[in-house]
């Protein structure tokens, strides 16, 4: 046997054991280092987590109220704007027509789904609204609502393809109580009078009621009903009886107003003058007639929008030559006493190109000094006194803007009042703006 075998036989299982020990060293090494990553990003994983799992009540309960939620999702919207105090949703459709109430806590809008609602402003700020729904006769969809000077009755117009038709609703008397403890919920408004195809087979497109209080009238509610036709129909509110009609001889209407006392009633029209008409009353306060008294000169294009100041003296036009011009109307007319422009001031809106615009909607603040003015979707305020922007919302709805009417005085803005404006849209949306401060800081 070679002396030398059993040297090497130890020195291999020497190096083997070494080498064993060492490998384990290093794996157990390893084992621990995977471990502790392990741990690591388990740990981690659950405290990124962990803060999550509050963030799901919020977004729970916010949902719940979602349906009746003013704008849930505002605050991620890069396009709100500061004045944009709420929004009425729930329409069906397009939204063609609103109109508030004389003391403002009522707001009414004319759907093209076919029904008109009586949303309820106790307070403008809040997150829900009780409305009144109001189904309109199968087949016609409402274009255009007015309040009679009630608060409660409420005239609409419909289209179908037959022609329009007026109906005017309101709230049955209550009946006296049966001894039933229980609350009796309130009467859907009832149809008090109708007329069909009042201006033939045309398209109403605005309605203009105001109580009647100059001179000798008798305070009762007169609405101006416009047709895309040249004919402008004068209506008692009460009792829908026909006072007077107007032709333009104008080819073709933009809309009608009547000043807010009832004595004068303007058109603005396919031309670039307007004509202004009064409304002449008996001494037992009834309409005797309508005579064409002015015709206010001025614009060399059509005017698009007009408004009557608060004061029934003075009237604002907007027209397609790109100004806008404030008349005084308490002239001598019978003595061919002309009226007069006492402002004009370009319009402060413009295209990509820089080309002017016009705008298609004007409704003037109850003080007289903001007025509201739209193109499209875009929405401005504007200095009454300077004619200077006071703000401006360039995409206020997602589609055009159909209808825009201040609340005639201020109205509960949480714990303070506020002049409000409420603006309709194709979007099926209506919203509700803060008035802008007159001098901004």
């Amino acid at each position: 046997m070679d002396p030398l075998l059993p040297v090497v036989l130890l020195s291999v299982v020497l190096g083997a054991t070494i080498a064993f020990l060492i490998f384990r060293n290093y794996f157990r090494k390893q084992k621990s280092e995977v471990e502790s990553l392990a741990k690591a990003e388990v740990n981690n994983a659950n405290d990124k987590k962990a803060p999550k799992q509050p963030q799901s009540f919020p977004r729970k309960s916010h949902s719940k109220h979602q349906h009746h939620s003013h704008a849930p999702d505002k605050d991620q919207n890069k396009r709100h704007h500061p004045l944009d105090l709420n929004t009425l949703k729930g329409h069906g459709d397009s939204v063609g027509g609103l109109c508030f109430s004389s003391d403002g806590r009522s707001l009414a809008t004319a759907c093209a789904d076919g029904v008109v609602r009586v949303f309820k402003l106790d307070d403008a700020s809040s997150k829900s609204f009780k409305f009144l729904r109001i189904n309109m006769p199968t087949g016609g969809h409402p274009t255009a609502v007015a309040f009679l000077n009630d608060g409660s009755s409420i005239m609409v117009a419909t289209q179908t393809l037959l022609g329009s038709s007026l109906f005017m609703y309101a709230e049955e008397k209550e009946k006296p109580s049966s001894g039933n403890q229980q609350q009796p919920k309130l009467p859907i408004p009832a149809i008090k009078w109708e007329h069909h195809k009042v201006h033939d087979k045309l398209a109403i497109l605005n309605l203009f009621g105001t109580t009647a209080n100059y001179g000798t009238a008798d305070g009762s509610t007169i609405v101006a009903s416009c047709s895309e036709g040249t004919s402008i129909k004068i209506w008692h509110g009460k009792t829908g009886k026909l006072l007077g009609t107007i032709d333009t001889n104008q080819l073709r209407n933009h809309m009608a107003a009547i000043s807010p006392n009832g004595r004068f009633i303007a058109a603005a029209a396919f031309t670039a003058d307007v004509k202004v008409w009064e409304i002449v009353y008996s001494k037992d306060g009834s309409v005797k007639e309508i005579v064409k008294v002015m015709q206010l000169k001025g614009h060399k294009s059509a005017v698009t929008w007009l408004c009557f100041a608060p004061s029934s003296e003075e009237v604002i036009t907007a027209s397609k030559d790109g100004t806008l011009k404030i008349w005084n109307i308490n002239v001598r007319y019978h003595l061919d006493e002309d009226p007069k422009i006492l402002k004009a001031f370009p319009i402060p809106l413009h295209d990509s190109n820089g080309a002017t615009l016009h705008y298609d909607r004007l409704s003037i603040s109850p003080d007289g000094q903001i007025l509201a003015a739209t193109h499209g979707s875009t929405l401005q305020w504007l200095c009454v006194d300077s004619g200077k922007v006071l703000d401006t919302s360039d995409k206020a709805h997602d589609d055009d803007i159909t209808c825009i009417a201040w609340a005639p005085k201020a109205i509960s803005m949480g714990n303070t009042q506020a002049l409000i404006l409420a603006t309709a849209s194709v979007d099926k949306k209506v919203k509700l703006w803060l008035a802008p401060p007159l001098h901004p800081p």
